[in-house]
């Protein structure tokens, strides 16, 4: 037994833990738990804990469902939420299979396996969200069938007294309590809409903290008897959530991003991963950006990026090169803007470095960044400048990601099929409806 199951069995016992709670995701990025007894832990750590795969989405096949999942003491934390009376932990998990090898269907494997490839080629990834989620006052809708926001305040502003200012503070609180260190909170430009920025961590890291994330947000707006919402576009007028994520790679204590003197201070490895990001992203949306509603917001305005190009300090392009601290050559790093609020994180992070390693090896070329805004462009000036578009539909989306033989290499055989085949249901149930915009505007007339 190493010192970290050791420490977490110690701490149950101190602490007087009553359930120690196993966290791992499906393929989309649903947290999925089950309570352990304490005294059961010790076990899980050696032999893991059975349970049905074939129950959970794209975990495993019917034939094939027997799994186990094993707890990696290194995510041990205690729940605050739960309160003194009745301590309750949680630890993330690796799903494995009877054999005890990774499951080739764990979305926490899939960017284990990335991170590895990243690690044999010299290079450890770190990253750094800005997650933004929408604050409403109820899960129900309001008598126009919109959500009710909690408030109508707007980018940065401070509202005395003001319910999401008291939520930030709650849910920074909580968010520290459980190891996860934020760099910022403020509103956001829309009614209800708030941004929490996590400080940089390795990815895996950071994927485990962004399911806890999600997790501490919506227990914390139902304590303050309001909802909290990740969907990337709530209201048709009114910007979507997104999580731009901040990317740098480095060898050992040294940033592989910069070069001291090279324009904006990137290095040819920051050059070439970069390009790798933009010739493989209409590949990789599905994943980014995974649900129909998402690409309301890439096409919905509002500073979402629907065009692929990059640029420095420019906010309408996909990938964005911040300048913030030009002589501090280890905050050296890119900010990749397409992914959304209610991507699986452990997919979307895995993709996204899988098509700038790819980038490395391969020795791509960046094409010219972009001075311009792109959004104001006409069509044809875009297409002269090669600004192509992103997929503008789930349906387009998944089309771009058949064809791709990098995601399908990234994501594994298994996990590409069960993505696919889960957002291809999607698609279809979407298409067969009939919105009330379709009523409204053809009812009287047709």
């Amino acid at each position: 037994m190493d010192r970290q199951q050791e420490f977490v069995l110690r701490t149950i016992e101190e602490r007087d833990v009553r359930f120690v709670r196993l966290w791992f995701t499906d393929v989309v990025g649903s947290l999925k738990s089950v309570a352990l007894a304490p005294a059961e832990v010790e076990g899980a750590f050696e032999e893991g804990l059975g349970f049905d795969g074939s129950s959970i989405e794209g975990l495993a096949r019917v034939f094939e469902s027997d799994m186990l999942v094993q707890p990696d003491p290194g995510t041990f934390q205690i729940l605050p939420w739960r309160g003194e009376h009745e301590q309750t932990s949680r630890m993330f998990c690796d799903v494995l299979t009877p054999d005890g090898e990774p499951s080739a269907a764990d979305p926490r494997n899939v960017l284990k396996r990335a991170l590895g490839k990243a690690s044999d080629m010299g290079f450890t990834c770190y990253t750094h969200p800005e997650i933004e989620f929408y604050l409403l006052k109820s899960q129900d809708l309001g008598p126009d069938g919109v959500p009710v926001p909690v408030d109508q305040a707007g980018y940065f502003d401070h509202v005395p007294g003001g319910i999401a200012q008291d939520f930030r503070r709650t849910a920074v609180t909580m968010l520290e309590s459980v190891g996860i260190s934020v760099e910022f909170s403020h509103h956001e430009d829309g009614p209800g809409q708030n941004e929490i920025d996590l400080r940089y961590a390795d990815a895996l890291q950071t994927a485990d903290n962004i399911m806890t994330f999600r997790t501490v947000v919506k227990e914390v707006a139902l304590m303050e008897g309001i909802y909290a919402t990740f969907m990337p576009k709530p209201f048709s007028e009114h910007p979507g959530s997104g999580m731009h994520t901040h990317f740098s790679l480095f060898e050992g204590d040294s940033n592989a991003f910069f070069e001291a003197g090279a324009e904006y201070q990137l290095s040819k490895t920051a050059r070439q991963f970069m390009a790798g990001i933009l010739k493989h992203a209409p590949e990789f949306t599905a994943v980014t950006n995974q649900f129909v509603n998402s690409y309301k917001r890439l096409w919905g305005g509002g500073e979402a990026p629907s065009y692929i190009s990059w640029g420095h300090n420019n906010r309408s392009a996909l990938v964005r090169v911040p300048l913030y601290k030009p002589t501090k050559g280890q905050s050296a790093r890119i900010e990749y803007r397409g992914i959304d609020s209610a991507a699986n994180p452990y997919l979307a992070y895995a993709v996204l470095l899988g098509a700038g390693l790819k980038g490395i090896e391969e020795g791509y070329d960046l094409p010219p960044g972009a001075e311009e805004d792109v959004w104001s462009l006409s069509s044809a000036e875009r297409r002269a400048l090669g600004h192509d578009p992103l997929p503008s539909s789930l349906h387009d989306a998944v089309r771009a990601m058949e064809e791709s033989e990098l995601v399908a290499e990234i994501l594994g055989e298994q996990v590409f099929e069960i993505f696919l085949r889960n957002k291809r249901a999607e698609w279809h149930d979407y298409r067969i409806q009939v919105t009330p915009y379709e009523l409204k505007r053809n009812i009287g007339i047709l």
